[in-house]
């Protein structure tokens, strides 16, 4: 979705009330109506309030600057919120007076980094707390669209630093527990959440083509296995309020128009109907169908398509759909207008928009802002992703008071490069040389570049190696910052810049300590990794507001480091391949994508060092027998692929001295199904916590039959028997046969599309 340097604000005609979001329900026009009454269902409620509509009420209330009905007493309402990781700037927001921050948490591939998933839900709570006390001060709506869960399929994607990687069991288990905590366990809703980019949408710009034209060819069985698993958790699984249809089309529709996408297996499949649910374009999306995809021939004939294949809102800047030539040129009746009018506002009953201070939510306010909680939160997550890449024991450094250390580059003292992109403003923003400074070290600051620019003037190196050589220890602070690449701009080189290569070089010569601590997207770290003065190196994504805390806290001791890559990390030559193609297996073309498919990485998904050393291993060694129907027989989960397994036990013994965290990581691989078949494919996780020396502590790791089956070329997900073996860490620690008897087993039948739809084949 488009981000926006202008705020505006969520409506002038919003009426006073004991909480300003909502219209009044007792003493203004609406009293009377059905919609003001909370004893009737929320369905009663909506449909009173539609039916109150007159028809051009309707059309006015179809895209995401609603304009209410004054007549009705019913506020214009912005449903453009944003909450990637923190409450964000959108037209639907207005930061200010007490609601003029909120807490700014890294970026979410940093949170992932952490494999911590009840970490994950607290932090969800904190925004989803955050995000419904603006909308209870009236400055914010109660729907946001967050989060975005498209797989990380190409490390030049702009976006992709907003995902949880590219892994689909960590991303659906990041996800789970996200909109647990953003929505709330109650019967009503804290906040909407809206799943997005359903579906098929990671790119921005790239080989002259743009996300607005972009017809992504996907076969089934990519589809169905990787593409759509994220969106399966939001529907089927955690039953998320809203979705968010994409730019581009797929195989040829645009998603925004294509009804095996929104209701075939949204609604019909994945049993996503609750009269609650709607979904939303992305913003502009719906002129793209005519415009840029060509699908229809005129604004009016695709928004028509839009909503007739079940997209119940157009999001738009200013104005961008055709709703007034769809109407009246009947290409769309009132039955598709009033479902999707029932679809928004029951969702808004769902979420006590109607319901003023008796609300579930009402109490939370401008207190439930930036709270400590969020504060530690925000602090804990950042360390816990930081990922360390290369140590020679020179990690963790004796960082005592008054250490002369040198902080060099781009980042170091220029808190403004913390947050990444879809951040609100934050209530602070401590970069390292802040934290340097409550450390009482002794520091010399020098910046440095950031983009390769051969115009540009060197006027760093000089000041990096006065600062350098007065220093004992060099923190080299440098990576990418968003102008490599970010909404609408893709990367085509994911080296590193020759300039700050240079630098590093120099330092490096200079025979101290030296760290570099790298921000922003991955990059190709095979310079760094071979040279021989660069001693450590740790990835610090975008590490939000205590950002500079959490770096130095860990680049110290003071927290160990246990992070893990969610993400491959690719060598430079990667580029060769086509952003444009979307096939994930190895072929004549592509080298294959992700960890499961491509067998080249510089350092693989699941990565990382720590302060000690860890011997990891399963709780049995003798090898696991598992039968499909006996698992089955007892299984009383509505979906196959849902039916528990007996949790895996391992063991992990810290061998060192250094109390530290340790991610376990189970992984499975073998010879059953269809070729090809996956290198390996992540099963399970759970983040150990404070392993002492000489400390063993275990962990179940939970399995479902969908963990270990396979999805053949039709979509379908099969469980197949045969010898499998489980490995344990990355690189791997321990393996454990697994045999899988009884008979091959369909889990999921998966909607095969129409049969015109070719590009969906092979």
């Amino acid at each position: 979705m488009p981000s926006l340097s202008a705020l505006v604000l969520l409506g002038a005609s919003l009426v006073a009330t004991t909480h300003a979001i909502g219209p009044d329900c007792v003493n203004g026009p609406l009293k009377s109506n059905k919609i003001c009454d909370v004893k009737a269902t929320p369905s009663q409620r909506a449909a009173a309030l539609v039916a109150a509509m007159e028809t051009q009420e309707k059309l006015n209330n179809l895209m995401s600057k609603s304009k209410g009905v004054p007549r009705l007493g019913l506020p214009a309402y912005n449903w453009w919120g944003e909450a990637l990781h923190g409450v964000a700037g959108a037209p639907g927001i207005n930061f200010t007076g007490q609601y003029s921050t909120a807490t700014s948490f890294p970026m979410p591939l940093l949170m992932s980094a952490a494999f911590d998933d009840d970490l994950v839900h607290d932090i969800g709570n904190i925004i989803g707390n955050e995000a419904r006390a603006f909308g209870n001060g009236g400055v914010a709506p109660v729907d946001y669209w967050t989060p975005d869960i498209n797989p990380f399929r190409d490390p030049r994607w702009g976006r992709g630093s907003e995902t949880p990687g590219e892994d689909i069991t960590r991303i659906k288990g990041y996800t789970k527990s996200l909109l647990s905590g953003l929505e709330g366990d109650k019967a009503q809703r804290k906040i909407i959440a809206t799943c997005k980019h359903y579906v098929g949408y990671d790119m921005e710009s790239w080989g002259g083509t743009d996300r607005h034209h972009f017809d992504a060819k996907i076969n089934v069985q990519d589809l169905a296995e990787y593409y759509m698993q994220p969106f399966q958790q939001c529907a089927r699984d955690s039953k998320v309020g809203s979705f968010m249809c994409s730019y581009n089309a797929v195989n040829g529709v645009p998603t925004c128009a294509d009804t095996y996408v929104l209701q075939t297996i949204l609604r019909d499949h994945w049993n996503w109907t609750d009269s609650n649910n709607y979904i939303t374009s992305d913003c502009e999306a719906v002129e793209d169908i005519s415009l840029n995809h060509k699908y229809a021939k005129t604004n009016a004939e695709g928004t028509a398509m839009a909503f007739n294949a079940g997209m119940d809102n157009s999001c738009e800047y200013s104005g961008s759909s055709d709703i007034p030539g769809a109407w009246n040129q009947k290409l769309m009746n009132i039955s598709i207008v009033d479902r999707a009018l029932m679809r928004q506002y029951e969702g808004l009953v769902r979420a006590g928009y109607f319901d003023g201070a008796v609300a579930t939510y009402a109490g939370l306010g401008v207190k439930d802002i930036n709270t400590k909680e969020a504060q530690r939160l925000s602090l804990q997550v950042a360390a816990e992703g930081l990922v360390m890449l290369k140590n020679d024991k020179t990690l963790p450094l004796p960082l005592t008071v008054g250490a002369k250390v040198a902080m060099v580059g781009f980042w170091a003292n220029d808190s403004s490069k913390l947050s990444g992109i879809y951040s609100g403003p934050a209530p602070y923003l401590h970069s390292p040389v802040y934290a340097g400074k409550q450390l009482s070290l002794n520091m010399a600051v020098a910046s440095g570049p950031v983009l390769q620019n051969s115009s540009a003037r060197d006027n760093w190196t000089t000041n990096a190696l006065n600062a350098a050589q007065g220093s004992d220890y060099i923190l080299y602070f440098g990576g990418l910052d968003t102008s490599a690449a970010a909404e609408g701009s893709d990367r085509n080189s994911i080296s590193w810049p020759m300039a700050q290569v240079d630098l590093i070089t120099k330092l490096a010569k200079l025979g101290k300590p030296l760290v570099v601590v790298v921000l922003g997207d991955m990059m190709d770290n095979s310079p760094l990794l071979s040279m021989k003065g660069v001693n450590s190196i740790v990835w610090a994504n975008w590490p939000g507001q205590d950002g500079g805390s959490a770096v130095m806290q860990v680049l110290s001791g003071a927290m160990a480091v246990a992070g893990r890559l969610p993400i491959t990390q690719y060598p430079a030559n990667y580029t060769k391949l086509s952003m444009l193609d979307m096939n994930l297996r190895a072929g004549a073309n592509s080298p294959g994508r992700t960890y499961r498919w491509f067998n080249a990485a510089v350092q693989p998904f699941g990565f990382g060092l720590h302060y000690t050393t860890f011997a990891a291993r399963f709780g049995s060694g003798k090898g696991l027998t598992l039968n499909i129907q006996d698992l089955m027989h007892n299984c009383t989960k509505q979906y196959l692929d849902m039916c528990d397994i007996p949790a895996l036990e391992v063991a992990v013994t810290n061998k060192g001295n250094a109390t530290s965290d340790f991610v376990a990581l189970a992984f499975i691989k073998g010879e059953a199904g269809p070729k090809p078949y996956p290198l390996k494919t992540l099963v399970s996780y759970a983040r150990l916590r404070e392993i002492a020396g000489s400390q063993t502590k275990v962990a179940a790791l939970k399995l479902t039959l969908g963990s270990l089956a396979r999805v053949d070329p039709s979509g379908n997900t099969v469980m197949y028997p045969g010898e499998y073996s489980l490995l344990l860490d990355e690189p791997t620690q321990a393996v454990l046969k697994l045999t899988i008897t009884g008979k091959q087993t369909l889990l999921d039948e998966w909607p095969q599309p129409p049969s015109n739809a070719t590009s969906y084949r092979r």
